[in-house]
């Protein structure tokens, strides 16, 4: 069954996306390290194996054609949390084993969605860890398996990781889960690769 890939993403408008990273770079500088990026894995990523979707922000955004990448169908993220945010498409997409990445990942590959979805068909719930502590990548292979494992997570630190497995343990439904590579998401003036501005 064909698998959705799901791409976190805020519309990308200058003093609306990477604020932590333009309080170190500047608003413009951040803008254009976040359109880059999102224009650069949305053209890389765009593959026949799955439904590639935009969740996006601000919901009314979703219209814009502007701005937007191309070809890539668009959800609205919806109100809440970013734990009630990451889960909507768990809830509304399907049926189809769902993959989620954030739209700040440079280094991210095909082969690295390409692995998630074959770790769905052992595991249940499937992370990519990132470096931070935090996770780019959680994908289910289907909506029960994934049940709310946000609850009480602490966002943008180092245990968003440990928080979410946590709550995984505490369901006590058997759920495995499986991981991915490690790689860096890009939050910090420190976390950029070289030559990314």
């Amino acid at each position: 069954m064909k698998g959705h890939l799901v791409v976190m993403a805020k519309a990308p408008r200058v003093g609306a996306v990477k604020t932590r990273l333009a309080r170190d770079i500047g608003l413009v500088a951040a803008w254009t390290f976040y359109r880059r990026t999102l224009y650069a894995i949305t053209k890389r990523l765009l593959d026949p194996r799955w439904t590639c979707w935009l969740s996006t922000t601000p919901d009314g955004a979703r219209h814009v054609a502007r701005g937007w990448p191309p070809r890539w169908r668009r959800i609205p993220q919806g109100g809440g949390d970013l734990g009630t945010r990451l889960l909507r498409p768990f809830q509304t997409l399907g049926p189809g084993p769902v993959v989620i990445i954030g739209s700040d990942i440079p280094d991210i590959q095909p082969h690295h969605i390409a692995a998630a979805f074959k770790a769905l068909g052992k595991n249940d719930v499937v992370f990519g860890p990132a470096t931070d502590g935090g996770f780019w990548l959680i994908g289910a292979r289907h909506q029960a398996a994934l049940a709310n494992p946000f609850h009480g997570v602490r966002w943008s630190t180092e245990h968003a990781l440990a928080d979410t497995l946590a709550n995984l343990a505490k369901l006590k439904n058997g759920t495995r889960v499986g991981f991915v590579a490690t790689l860096d998401d890009v939050d910090e003036a420190g976390d950029l690769p070289k030559g990314a501005l």
